[in-house]
């Protein structure tokens, strides 16, 4: 594939909104290549600036050096090849050897294995490692997800270990997406710009790097730094509420026999609401979402603030409530016990377009049913091998047909389209007993249930074949 071609190329995107490369390059260096930081660097080097990815895991850099991404994201790995032979996206295990007018910190922030709150030994560790090398007037911009006031304490630590030379350090918040990182990248939402106070030049500076962005039309808030590390984490627990809200709706929909999907139709079609993560389902999942969440209550908690966002924990506690009533709905479906019963798990990434399994719903799903006994086969198109490590009592196969093989018990957990499109009377083949739980609402219930399928749905009246069929509700994206 040519470099002016790339999947994903900012050249390749709709005209309406196509960022130019910038003829007014940069140096920039990412430190931390894992999903943030590599999505970073490579659409970095697509706008035109010259980018080098460091990591000290040297298994990752030598993975990216070869062209290989090392985790599923759709687009990136073609342009990752076309920017490294271009000569513009290089990656190495050595910080000594960087120099950048701009250095990004894109490393994990993960949540403490203890408690709610957010590590930031990482951060800390990967501005000690920069430190010594920076030259005056060099500007460091954070952008993984930490607690408001992270960025203060950080260019103190910065100043202090560096009073020799004026540096700045700004904060510029991701919000991606997993599998639409390079749309998000390259045609965000919103770019943030937390700026210490005065420090123009820094502004400038970041104007420069998105200004391919900025000209396509992408909406530009410059803040304050306690603002933009606010605007992340609030965003998410924000998706959070919307999801547990629809889950929770869900158990009120069973209860007095309503429609959930229909009801998530109608909310989302009033522009004070929105479709976006209104989707009901299995829960929210993933590397972002439940450790923002955690991590701003923690937050607010230090601050003396616990009582404002003390409805979070029900958001929590809805997310855990819809894994554990797809357990039970499975065990109402098999008269009770699921030991020894043999189910096909379809799906076990946190969300479809991805193969991250961090708190993914579907395989803490999975993880219950076996260990109640049930004989799980796996499959999902891309998260398998990460799935078999955390969850190894299950069976994982090479497709939806050999999970399905004998099964008296068919699970969709995990919304991707291949699901949906399974023939249900060649399915009805393969299976042992045609009855499924649709935990992700993807299936075409009439065509399942006209193929001698029992289908059942969480907040899903009874399919009724008189009825017309309403068109299939547009999901909408999760962040994270």
């Amino acid at each position: 594939m040519s470099r002016g071609h790339a999947v994903g190329d900012p050249r390749s995107l709709p005209a309406r909104a196509r960022p130019q490369p910038s003829s007014d390059g940069i140096a920039l260096a990412v430190l931390g290549t894992g999903y943030l930081g590599a999505t970073h660097a490579i659409c970095m080097a697509s706008l035109g600036h010259r980018v080098v990815g460091v990591d000290s895991d040297a298994i990752k850099v030598e993975a990216l050096i070869a062209g290989r991404v090392p985790f599923y994201e759709p687009d990136l790995a073609p342009m990752l090849g076309s920017w490294r032979d271009a000569g513009s996206l290089t990656f190495t295990t050595d910080p000594t050897s960087v120099e950048a007018d701009i250095y990004f910190l894109c490393v994990p922030t993960p949540q403490e294995a203890n408690g709610k709150r957010c590590d930031l030994g990482p951060v800390h560790s990967a501005l000690r490692a920069l430190a010594p090398q920076l030259r005056a007037g060099d500007v460091v911009v954070g952008k993984s997800t930490v607690p408001v006031g992270t960025a203060a304490s950080l260019l103190a630590l910065l100043r202090r270990l560096r009073p020799d030379i004026e540096v700045s350090l700004c904060w510029n918040p991701e919000f991606l997406r997993e599998g639409h990182a390079v749309e998000d990248t390259l045609r965000p939402s919103r770019l943030v710009l937390g700026i210490a106070d005065g420090d123009k030049r820094s502004e400038v500076l970041l104007r420069r790097v998105y200004a391919p962005l900025i000209q396509a039309g992408c909406p530009v808030i410059v803040t304050d730094l306690a603002t933009a590390e606010l605007m992340k984490v609030a965003a998410n627990a924000f998706l959070a509420t919307k999801i547990s809200f629809i889950n929770a709706m869900a158990q009120v929909c069973d209860a007095a026999d309503a429609d959930v999907v229909t009801l998530a139709e109608g909310l989302g079609l009033d522009p004070r609401i929105g479709a976006g993560s209104l989707a009901p389902g299995l829960g929210f999942g993933g590397g972002c979402l439940p450790k923002d969440l955690h991590a701003l209550q923690a937050r607010a908690e230090e601050l003396g603030v616990g009582d404002a966002v003390a409805f979070l924990e029900d958001v929590d506690a809805v997310n855990e409530q819809v894994r554990t009533g797809v357990v039970s709905a499975a065990r109402d479906a098999v008269g009770g016990d699921l030991a020894g019963v043999r189910i096909a798990a379809l799906g076990a990434a946190f969300k479809a377009g991805s193969d991250d399994v961090r708190e993914s719903p579907a395989l803490a799903v999975i993880a219950r049913l076996a260990a109640e006994g049930a004989r799980v086969r796996v499959y999902d198109p891309e998260a398998m091998a990460r799935a078999a490590i955390d969850v190894p009592a299950a069976e994982y196969v090479a497709s939806a047909q050999a999970a399905m093989l004998g099964a008296e018990l068919t699970m969709v957990l995990t919304e991707w389209p291949e699901f949906a499109r399974i023939d249900p009377t060649q399915a009805a083949g393969w299976v042992r007993l045609p009855v499924m739980i649709d935990a992700r609402h993807i299936v075409d219930r009439g065509a399942w249930q006209s193929a001698g399928w029992t289908v059942r749905a969480p907040g899903r009246r009874p399919y009724e074949p008189t009825a017309a069929p309403s068109e299939p509700y547009a999901r909408g994206a999760v962040s994270g």
